[in-house]
């Protein structure tokens, strides 16, 4: 699949959120309800495939009206996260992947913001990084209060500098806080509040989408939008969608030993950017196409944003941020470095390719 970038894609959420709220310069293909009152969960993990297996765990999101969008490539958190910060799309952003070239022979893991053995705010500022306004400071500038909700630990984290600024930043600590904190009474003429869950994921990774505990989970985050649906004010509009889907890892390959003419490697495990030497940039597309043969789509990145993986938009300063190569998972394989990478290495669950079990999320909607 190829994400459905400015027809339906995770990207187009926020900027049809501003014309529901009647922000202008909105301009989205989605078609949502207008209202005055919004709010926009994002379960960190909730493939729309995930979600429909296992609609009986989760019957309540399972009968909203809605559709399956697309995540934006890769299909990981911090890229979505961006995506619908910015409402821009990843070539656009700049958040290319869950970590990536920066600059002085640095990969950058964006969730943490850390790289080179240490953390990296300073030395590469969140705001230069993604300095595009986010949909959130659109909001506020026209009078819209905005409520941002983040895992505690995230508040003034880098990407939550880099791309959700704007508005009241709220640290969440559990489920119960984050129902309380998302669907308080309204405290403007209109408001928009945005909320984020990652436990879902988390046990995704751990023991595997569909796994008991996965269930368990989702069964939580059902009940979650619910006790959120049940407290909007009349004619409030609840959102809910995803950042990617997710697949078992079954298959694997020890990139490391793709060494030869590679600079640096970032991404993860279902997508590797490579970084080649210079002038070795055609030697290492050739070795990896022949190393991994049908177990990844390998281009280089001329043929990647030609191809519409990372979406309109590439500018000069963000181009060198895509890897020279290109290396995206098919199947259930998983693209490891077990010496660099050993716990996200032996993760079951996976994420981050162009599959449709990782593209495609929800776009659910309930209107009070």
């Amino acid at each position: 699949m190829i994400p459905a970038y400015g027809t339906g894609a995770l990207s187009d959420v926020t900027p049809a959120v501003l014309t529901a709220l009647g922000v202008p310069g909105g301009g989205s293909t989605l078609d949502l309800p207008e209202s005055r009152h919004v709010v926009l969960l994002l379960i960190d993990g909730l493939g729309w495939n995930l979600l429909r297996a296992h609609a009986g765990d989760a019957p309540f999101l399972a009968g909203l009206a809605g559709r399956p969008i697309t995540a934006g490539f890769p299909s990981t958190t911090a890229t979505s996260l961006a995506s619908i910060g910015t409402g821009l799309p990843p070539a656009a952003h700049g958040i290319v992947g869950l970590s990536f070239h920066v600059g002085e022979h640095v990969a950058m893991n964006a969730l943490g913001w850390t790289g080179d053995g240490g953390d990296l705010r300073k030395r590469f500022p969140p705001e230069q990084i993604q300095p595009a306004r986010t949909t959130f400071e659109r909001m506020v500038e026209d009078g819209v209060k905005v409520r941002v909700g983040v895992p505690a630990k995230h508040v003034g984290s880098g990407l939550t500098r880099a791309v959700l600024r704007g508005g009241d930043l709220r640290g969440i600590l559990a489920l119960g806080d984050l129902a309380a904190s998302t669907s308080e009474p309204p405290d403007g003429d209109r408001t928009f509040r945005y909320a984020y869950h990652g436990d879902l994921d988390l046990l995704g990774h751990v023991f595997g989408p569909g796994s008991e505990a996965w269930r368990l989970q989702l069964a939580q985050v059902d009940q979650l939008a619910r006790s959120i649906a049940e407290r909007l004010p009349p004619g409030g509009l609840l959102l809910v969608t995803a950042d990617h889907g997710m697949v078992r890892a079954a298959d694997s390959v020890d990139v490391e030993k793709l060494s030869d003419g590679v600079r640096l490697l970032a991404g993860e495990p279902r997508v590797r950017h490579v970084y080649a030497e210079p002038g070795a940039a055609a030697d290492v597309l050739a070795g990896w196409r022949e190393a991994l043969g049908d177990r990844a789509w390998v281009l280089s990145r001329d043929e990647a944003v030609a191809a519409g993986w990372f979406g309109p938009g590439l500018t000069d300063r963000i181009a060198p941020r895509i890897g020279d190569v290109v290396a995206a998972a098919r199947g259930e394989t998983v693209l490891i470095a077990p010496d660099a990478e050993p716990v996200l290495s032996a993760l079951t669950g996976q994420h981050g390719s162009l599959t449709e079990a990782e593209l495609r999320i929800p776009l659910l909607t309930y209107l009070a």
